[in-house]
């Protein structure tokens, strides 16, 4: 099993890229200002609807129910994609879908007499986990991205920064240099609409000329064995139906079961993700049509990890994620950092939790303490994902981890929390702590805040303000106001 999310193994944990973006004020700004625009836009599409806190209700009672009945669901998709012309093909994980993929593509080149293959791709974040177009590119097959967003990213050799909006990092500017550089045009205006024209030019010419697509889904339906593909530019449309061979792939958790499932998500997705209504472009397919659309139809349906994480209750309702982007667009960490802080294809609060239980752990254990858990990721969630309870839940298996090691044990933070713990247990030695922190804080102590605290109490005191102790505590005045009114006890601090 090789089980990957992107190029995740090879980052540096989130403080350390967070540390480097937090000095780059141009991209900060453009995060600002997208997400900005797009809370504001959904605020006034989720006020519009009277029935939202019920839709929401609905959608994760579909999500939840679903994923208690995964197998069942699955192959009833196989079983009617199958009987409308299309194939299935099963993979365990990333290496195997892109060598599936790769094999479908050396056959469709082959009958298209293509001696040097290109494909043609859409919304595929999924293929960003299995890091297709670089798999695609060690064996000389060529990838373009056709998504306008992708597109940038794939124009700069960059990384998506978002879920929904993969190039919010980058403004118009920066988007015109890339399209002189990559388009071979000598001039190009600024406005949004000589960038769109010159996009379209550009992609029109990939659409009539390249006979393969490669495409992801935001839903497969297991009642009729359909695919549906949402989307905002027509590009998607374009890539699904131009090709002679279209190759869709899909994580196991994207089915639903009933085509009337679809009502529910395709109210919550647009006002969730981008503030819409509506999406512009809903695709859905079923199979081939002779003399319609691409002749040939792959599906290739990814674990990638995904079946570990249905062993656990808490876990598995990260699978519910429909991939709206409105947690990232709330998140008060995303907006200051952006999405390549996270250090993975799925960036911001959903990033946080998805990306760690997809590489079992072993990666990103730094993502599950990006939060400040102030839950506003869970009150904008469309399936109701509790977001800040599996941070919680996946902090304590970091930490149940750790104490499985000598290391980890006598790490400063564990022995830091077991003498918190003794201390809560004994009042009269957690006053006398309390007495001696005040005494030598003084060393740190600025206009009533400590500065520069030393060792693991660094991290309190770098990047926020941390009030210093008052000369009195609570305990100490409660036992003292009492005492001065003659009731003769405390009432707290007795042991």
């Amino acid at each position: 099993m090789s089980v990957r999310v992107g190029h995740t193994a090879e980052k540096p944990a989130f403080p350390i890229l967070a540390h480097e973006l937090l000095q780059d004020d141009q991209t900060r700004r453009n995060v600002r200002h997208a997400t900005n625009v797009i809370r504001n836009k959904r605020a006034l599409r989720v006020e519009e609807m009277p029935d939202w806190q019920d839709l929401r209700t609905s959608a994760h009672a579909i999500k939840t129910h679903t994923l208690l009945h995964l197998p069942h669901y699955l192959e009833e998709f196989e079983r009617n994609c199958i009987r409308a012309g299309g194939q299935v093909h099963w993979a365990r994980d990333a290496d195997e879908a892109n060598t599936i993929a790769i094999r479908l593509i050396r056959k469709a080149a082959e009958r298209l007499a293509v001696e040097h293959p290109e494909v043609i791709k859409v919304k595929t974040m999924t293929s960003d986990e299995i890091g297709m177009n670089r798999a695609l590119e060690r064996e000389g097959i060529t990838p373009w991205e056709t998504d306008l967003a992708d597109m940038i990213v794939q124009m700069g050799k960059d990384e998506p920064s978002h879920i929904v909006v993969p190039a919010l990092h980058k403004n118009r500017h920066q988007v015109r240099e890339l399209f002189l550089q990559n388009m071979g045009l000598t001039e190009l205006g600024t406005e949004a609409e000589d960038l769109t024209g010159a996009a379209r030019h550009y992609l029109r010419k990939k659409f009539l000329e390249v006979g393969i697509g490669i495409s992801g889904a935001n839903f497969a339906i297991a009642e009729t064995g359909s695919v549906c593909v949402v989307e905002s530019e027509g590009n998607g449309r374009m890539c699904v139906t131009m090709p002679k061979t279209l190759i869709t792939l899909i994580g196991i958790e994207k089915v639903i079961p009933k085509f009337d499932d679809l009502e529910v998500f395709l109210q919550l997705l647009p006002r969730s993700a981008t503030g819409e209504r509506m999406n512009p472009y809903n695709s859905i397919w079923t199979g081939v049509t002779p003399a319609d659309g691409p002749q040939e139809f792959h599906v290739i349906l990814l674990d990638n990890g995904r079946t570990r994480m249905m062993a656990n209750v808490r876990e598995r309702e990260t699978l519910n994620c429909i991939r709206c982007g409105a947690c990232l667009n709330q998140c008060p960490v995303y907006r200051e950092t952006g999405g390549h802080a996270y250090g993975s294809i799925y960036s911001g609060p959903i990033g946080a939790i998805l990306s760690p239980q997809l590489n079992g752990m072993k990666y990103s254990r730094s993502l599950p303490y990006a939060s400040s858990l102030c839950g506003a990721c869970y009150e904008v969630c469309p399936v109701k994902i509790n977001i800040p309870e599996t941070l919680i839940h996946l902090r304590g298996k970091i930490v149940a981890q750790d104490q499985n090691t000598l290391s980890g044990k006598l790490s400063q933070e564990s022995m830091g929390m077991k003498m918190a713990a003794h201390l809560f247990e004994h009042p009269k030695q957690y006053e006398a702590a309390q007495r001696l922190a005040r005494t030598g804080q003084g060393l740190f102590e600025k206009d009533g805040k400590l500065v520069n605290l030393p060792g693991m109490a660094a991290g309190w005191t770098q990047y926020r303000d941390l009030r210093a102790l008052p000369k009195q505590s609570f305990r100490e005045w409660w036992k003292r106001s009492h005492t001065d009114r003659g009731d003769g006890s405390s009432g707290v601090g007795d042991e």
